[in-house]
């Protein structure tokens, strides 16, 4: 009996460290660590690499908080409430859906994002994704709710804007991989295309490797991860993927990578794109950092949007 209740012991401690190390990994993978009071103010994304962009940043910034715009908001399939900024080009063109990327907001992430809609004649809806900004939430799930959430926006632009508008999913980062995720369901005829800015092939890849990054064993913590994100986070990190998505994808889809970007790796959107069964097109951008290849190379990024969607009939300019 003795060795009975020795027996029981190990084996509650091992399922009590075992949960504890879950919830130490949710907590620093998924858990949002948003202020509590959230700033309309422009702030650059941490890290060296955006410095030297500093000032060209915050004139689109500032830029942005002086157009026109409209906040909206919808209801998420679990109830947060998600909210967005409407800015429109002209009455009638075309809207980017823009998603940012991992505990970021739209403004910050995007920027740039509205003048470069304005440059090809459209509009631009920039959404706060779950967890961030000033939508509602504490989880990020790294595409697999926000994939639900991006389906969501769409329905919402079709009753908002009219049965005609013609939608271009947008996203960067963890949003870029949202979007193609999204696109991987049936859409509506309103969605004509899709534009990924350095996206991750999938949440399991990138925990990997950022996992190495942190000079940890990634085969033997990746487990932890995923069972904090089931246990903690109520939903399954596996469950979807850019890489799997971008294979049932039917609109034309337009890929962009830094190739200096050491954050996700510029070979997870060349995956993406090799495994995408649609129109598809690869732009990687020399010396460009994470997120960086507009910035970097503002003038052929625009010509080669413009050029992409032309050749694939999606209009750049309201007629």
């Amino acid at each position: 009996m003795k060795f009975l209740y020795i027996g029981l012991g190990i084996a509650f401690f091992i399922v009590l460290m075992v949960l504890l190390i879950s919830f130490v990994c949710f907590r620093i993978a998924f858990f949002s660590k948003r202020e509590k009071e959230v700033s309309d103010e422009f702030s650059l994304p941490d890290g060296e690499i955006y410095k030297a962009y500093k000032d060209v940043m915050q004139k689109w910034a500032d830029e942005v908080y002086g157009t026109e715009t409209e906040r909206v908001e919808i209801t998420s399939f679990d109830g947060l409430t998600l909210r967005g900024k409407f800015y429109e080009y002209k009455k009638g063109a075309p809207i980017e859906l823009m998603l940012h990327g991992y505990r970021g907001t739209a403004e910050r992430d995007l920027c740039g994002g509205v003048q470069r809609c304005f440059a090809l004649g459209r509009s631009a809806l920039l959404v706060d994704q779950r967890g961030c900004g000033h939508s509602d939430g504490k989880i990020i799930s790294f595409g697999i709710k926000e994939k639900r959430d991006c389906l969501d926006w769409i329905d919402f632009m079709i009753n908002h804007f009219g049965s005609d508008v013609k939608i271009i999913l947008t996203g960067i980062s963890m949003g870029a991989s949202t979007v193609l995720m999204a696109a991987g369901e049936e859409l509506p005829e309103n969605v004509v295309g899709v534009l990924a800015d350095c996206g991750f092939t999938s949440a399991k890849e990138i925990m990997k490797k950022v996992i190495k990054d942190m000079n940890l064993p990634p085969n033997l913590s990746y487990p932890f991860v995923k069972l904090g994100a089931r246990l903690y986070g109520g939903f399954n990190i596996e469950e979807n993927s850019a890489k799997e998505a971008v294979k049932r994808i039917k609109v034309p889809v337009i890929f962009f990578h830094g190739e200096s970007d050491d954050f996700v790796p510029c070979d997870m959107s060349k995956e993406n794109y090799k495994e995408c069964a649609a129109p598809k097109k690869l732009i990687t951008v020399a010396g460009a950092g994470h997120g960086l290849s507009f910035p970097v190379d503002e003038k052929n990024y625009l010509k080669e949007v413009a050029d992409f969607f032309d050749n694939n009939g999606v209009p750049t300019k309201v007629l």
